[in-house]
Order: structure tokens, then sequence, then C-alpha cells
């Protein structure tokens, strides 16, 4: 009985590899496991099986945790690909691999950061780099990815006392590929309860290229690889607020090629990878608002995707890129600047008809 189990699981997993998926998505509201088809010819059942995570060591400590299940008891152990992008080295990306046996876990120190079995990683982050952190699996024997969604958390000290703690975000994609106007928004709720005075809003854009052993993540050329929104606030009572128009993108004030990217997007004139959300509640570190003028302390922030330019320097670039995307995550920190803190992914709402909201 036991080995029917297992066939028919099998079974089930390989039907879901047939299933057409135009975009799917990532955050809080996303279903559990994500399955993208990536046909082979000696393989049509491979499995892409990526997590998100962001890192900081902006007077911070970060530790990124991951585990390698075995859902199908196949015994098979994996090969993580782990990609680090820092945003204040112009998003400069970092790689190594690192095998991992059935069901192993283990923490990245992102000051430290060292394998699976302790040797170092060869990757030496800067003080003050802060980015994104994805860790792909793949199996051992070099062909097919492995069946099952890797499992993992991060969790940021901050060096005044208060934790950053939340789950990695699996594979998912916030909009369909430019320049189609995304079917989807996202959302989170806030408040200045127990002291809460600031906040890190954290999103970054990411293409995939490749497929089978050979796929990989990029945030380069930020020319091309971003997402824009519309932001808007919902007090308790439901009336909005209009804000203003943003990219999250993986770049700060000081990438020098930041106006270019303004420039491409032509739908904002703010980028960056981080934001806080407006007066009441400002970033951490002092920088951009979502809703600067905006004094609302308790209430809903809604981000709703725009469409992507349609142009021929963007068709450009996207063509170098030679990927599938956008792929967008999101996460959401409060902090009192002492000792609370609190973080969680953004939440996703996949509008089945062409509004959102009613609108």
């Amino acid at each position: 009985m036991k080995k029917i189990s297992k066939i028919l699981m099998l079974f089930f997993v390989i039907a879901l590899c047939f299933i057409p998926v135009k975009s799917v998505f990532a955050g809080a509201g996303a279903p559990g496991n994500t399955i993208i088809t990536t046909p082979e010819t000696d393989n049509p059942f491979s499995v892409l099986s990526s997590i998100f995570y962001i890192f900081d060591l902006r007077d911070r400590e970060t530790y990124i945790q991951l585990t390698s299940p075995d859902y199908f008891n196949f015994g098979i152990g994996a090969q993580a690909h782990v990609q680090i992008f820092d945003v204040s080295n112009n998003c400069n990306e970092n790689n190594f691999f690192d095998a991992y046996t059935v069901n192993d876990t283990h923490v990245y120190n992102m000051r430290d950061i060292q394998t699976n079995d302790g040797n170092p990683s060869g990757v030496v982050l800067p003080d003050g780099a802060y980015g994104i952190v994805v860790i792909s699996l793949l199996s051992t024997n070099g062909q097919e990815l492995t069946l099952g969604s890797p499992i993992g958390n991060v969790r940021i000290l901050d060096n005044n006392g208060y934790e950053y703690r939340t789950n990695g975000q699996l594979f998912g994609a916030s909009t369909t590929s430019p320049p189609n106007i995304p079917a989807s928004f996202y959302s989170f709720n806030f408040n200045q309860e127990n002291g809460i005075a600031l906040s890190d809003i954290f999103g970054a854009t990411l293409f995939v290229t490749g497929e089978g052993f050979e796929f990989e993540w990029k945030a380069q050329p930020v020319q091309g690889i971003f997402s824009p929104f519309d932001i808007d606030i919902y007090n308790l009572n439901e009336v909005p607020f209009s804000c203003r128009d943003i990219i999250f993108s993986c770049v700060d004030e000081n990438n020098p090629l930041l106006e270019e990217v303004l420039s491409i997007a032509g739908t904002a004139n703010i980028a960056r990878f981080e934001y806080g959300i407006n007066d009441a509640i400002p970033n951490t570190k002092g920088g951009e608002l979502l809703c600067p003028g905006n004094v609302i302390s308790d209430g809903e922030v809604i981000l709703r995707p725009e469409q992507y330019p349609d142009t021929p320097a963007f068709t450009e670039i996207l063509d170098s890129i030679n990927g599938t995307g956008p792929f967008f995550f999101g996460f959401v920190g409060l902090n009192n600047g002492n000792g609370r803190g609190s973080m969680d992914s953004l939440w996703t709402y996949n509008c089945i008809e062409d509004n959102c909201l009613g609108e």
C-alpha cells in the first residue's frame, strides 16, 4: 500500500508539471508550492525550486536558514546554488554552490559565510552590505532539479536591540511578462501599537535565465529589471489616499545607473530597493517613503503594479537579458527603534477579473 501511495504521489507531481503556467505569485497570500515546467529533451519533468530572502549588514547581523527536504522519500541529496546580490555595491552578485544531504539544515551567517561542511564559502561581504539572497536546490546528479520546495527563514538582528524574523519566499512572480499590465496587487497592514515608529519595506525584482541544471537568477541590468507600482494608503475607515508612483529595483541613491533606470522606466521619479511607509512611520535608515506627506498611523498600503514601458530602449534591454520575468517579492519590517520588531511578506492578491478593489 505504501508503494502504491508513493507511485500515486509521483504521478500527481508529474501531472502538475504539464499544467501551463502564465504567471505565479510570491508573498504571504500565495498558495504553498509553485511548480514551473522547465522542459529538457532528456528530462521533461524538471522543477525549478528556489527560495528568496533579504539580508542587511548595516549595523545589523543576518542569518539565513535553509532546509533541503526529501518530500517523496527519494533519498537524493541536493546541491544548493546560493546567489547574493549586494545593493550597496551596484547590485553586484556573488555566488557559490553548497552540498546538502537528505533533510539537511544549515544557517548562513552573512557576516561570515561558511558552507554546510564548515568551510569558507569564498564570499566575503563588506560591512554595510544589504540586498537579496536566492538559494536554488539542484539534484546531485547534475541533470534535474529536486522535487519539492526548499524551506527557510531569515533572522535580522539590529544593534538597537530588536529583531526581524520571517520565512523565506518561494519562487513566484508579481507580474506577467512586460509590456502587459500585471493582474495582481500587493498589500500590508501597519499601525503604531507597542511604540512602532519605523519601517523597512524591501522589494526586489529578478529574472531567471537558462533551464535545467544551468538556470540562474539575475538582478542586472538594473535598467530593465524593475517593478513599477502605484501606491495608495487606506485608513481604518477604508478611505483611500493617493500617494505616488515608485519603482522597486536593485538600486540605491548611490547607484550610478539610477538616473538611467528612471529615464527608461518613465513611470516614477524614484527607484529604490527599500522604502519607509510615510511621515508617521518613516524608514529606519532615513530613506525614501512610499507616501511622503502622509501621516496615517494605522491602515493598509496597496501596491498596484503598473504597465511596463513599451519603448525600443526597454525592449532592447529585455532582449539582452534573454530570460523569463519579471519576478517580484517583498517584505515589510516594523520596529520601535529599541527592543521590538516584526517582519512579514507582502500579501499578494490575484485579480480574476479586469479590475481590483472594485475599481
